[in-house]
């Protein structure tokens, strides 16, 4: 799914909000979220998962083409973790499908 198809998913769920003011909303939280992991906040959002800036330590990696050793400098990463009933219910999916 991608930022349109969940603004049409949301006006098709409240029609009486206009499209203009879910993309509004949508823009203005998917911002605040953005914000919030760059400046090193942890992000949790109950029954989804949480959302937490970490940095990955410098390392050396290969040129896959050469095979040269090739020094990888530190850099940030963001990690996603599932929340229990997201993972709980990705899971029953799977299983009855």
């Amino acid at each position: 799914m991608n930022r349109s198809d969940l603004v049409k998913k949301l006006s098709a769920r409240q029609p009486h909000l206009t499209i203009d003011a879910i993309e509004l909303s949508v823009g203005c939280m998917l911002r605040s979220l953005t914000e919030a992991v760059m400046q090193g906040e942890r992000i949790e959002i109950r029954g989804f998962g949480s959302f937490t800036r970490h940095l990955r330590p410098p390392r050396l990696s290969r040129n896959p083409k050469t095979g040269e050793p090739v020094e990888l400098p530190a850099r940030p990463v963001i990690r996603f973790k599932p929340g229990k009933e997201l993972r709980l219910r990705v899971n029953n999916a799977s299983v009855n499908a």
